[in-house]
């Protein structure tokens, strides 16, 4: 898979994310920031961490840390794919 397919596919899970409960696609300014921050991070953690970061400083709410992991082993299993 390329790059650009993964980034493809990891909007397209962002964008069903819906962890503020706000609908579906209503966080494509932090989905952008997240699929980039995919690619600065290999660690779920630290990932799930900068995620957190990202809708709390945008929505001034916090996710629990469990979806953020969650979501940030899904990301990276997209990322490690295209990288094979």
């Amino acid at each position: 898979m390329e790059t650009q397919a993964a980034n493809e596919r990891m909007m397209e899970l962002l964008n069903k994310w819906d962890p503020l409960h706000y609908g579906e696609g209503f966080y494509e300014t932090e989905a952008v920031d997240v699929v980039q921050a995919v690619h600065e991070q290999d660690d779920a953690k630290v990932l799930s961490e900068k995620i957190r970061a990202i809708y709390e400083f945008s929505f001034e709410k916090w996710i629990p840390a469990d979806e953020c992991l969650k979501i940030a082993a899904q990301l990276l299993s997209i990322k490690n794919q295209a990288s094979c």
